[in-house]
């Protein structure tokens, strides 16, 4: 198995999903050899998407190591997106993607002699939930693999929490509100974290390192409320979900998805506290703030 060189690919798992097809078409605009592990269950309209950037299609799927060896052929760097969270394919789950699943990828890369892995995990939230212990887990396999390792922990996505999918129903003017929306988070967008990721191959100064990522402004969701406002021109209706409805959603919860986003729920209610000092020494780039993403907003929808 090579190491990392220009001849080398650069193996995104999880790259049908909003992260890794960005992290590809990044990787392509950066005149990076990418190959997509997609399962033969994926989107034919998002692996034709990636066929047309111009990455390479290998097939396999994370829950059966067997199917993943050869997608290692010719990779010198593996970049992990790979999420059971809103798949919903059949046999997903948090145990068997997220954690068995990555953990048989690490395990693989590693028989493999990849030289670097590049794991997209999420910063340390309050709290013990299913989908948190299947990233540390792999966190750890990662520090004991002896390969060289990137972890990017990056904060809430703008992209996800800032859309309908949420709750946040900015094309409508309404918003659902965890907690008391007081306390400031560290917005990202994904297409920086994609960035990062990106940065991160070939990268002696991202080797063996833990990045929190987080945007470059912390902003609570009331004020986050404000910045929609001002731009659609409308006044928000919010319902707020007190954050007692949210740990007993978490006690009651009878499967571990649904206990995992209601502590990713609690996480975003207690807000968080990520410093970018150390991480801009080595991803010194302009980072997307919550007033550039707003941007993007079609007000015509609003109502």
């Amino acid at each position: 198995m090579p190491e990392n060189s220009q001849n080398s690919s650069v193996l995104v798992v999880g790259a049908t999903g909003f992260l890794g097809m960005e992290i590809c078409r990044q990787l392509v605009n950066a005149g990076k050899k990418a190959k997509a592990l997609v399962r033969p269950s994926s989107d034919p309209a998002k692996v034709n998407a990636l066929h047309q950037l111009g990455v390479e299609i290998s097939e396999g799927d994370l829950k059966y190591p067997a199917s993943i060896k050869k997608a290692m052929d010719g990779v010198g760097s593996v970049i992990s997106t790979a999420s059971s969270t809103f798949s919903r394919q059949e046999g997903d789950s948090i145990e068997s993607v997220d954690n068995n699943g990555q953990l048989n990828l690490v395990q693989t890369a590693k028989d493999a002699r990849v030289d670097q892995f590049i794991f997209i995990s999420f910063y340390p939230m309050p709290g013990d939930f299913p989908l948190q212990t299947a990233k540390r887990n792999v966190e750890k396999k990662l520090l004991e693999s002896k390969m060289n390792y990137t972890i990017l922990q990056p904060a809430v996505f703008m992209e996800v929490w800032l859309s309908p999918a949420v709750g946040f129903d900015f094309p409508y003017s309404k918003a659902t509100i965890y907690g008391e929306g007081k306390n400031k988070l560290s917005w990202i967008s994904l297409k920086d974290v994609a960035m990062i990721a990106v940065a991160s191959v070939d990268n002696k100064a991202a080797r063996n390192s833990v990045f929190q990522l987080g945007g470059p402004e912390a902003l609570s969701p009331l004020e986050v409320v404000r910045i929609f406002e001002n731009h659609v021109g409308n006044e928000f209706t919010l319902e707020h979900v007190p954050i007692a409805a949210l740990r007993a959603q978490k006690t009651s919860a009878t499967d571990s998805l649904s206990e995992s986003f209601a502590g990713l729920m609690l996480a975003y209610a207690e807000g968080d506290n990520i410093d970018m000092k150390e991480t801009r020494k080595v991803y010194p780039f302009r980072l997307t703030s919550v007033t550039d993403f707003v941007q993007q907003v079609p007000v015509e929808q609003a109502i």
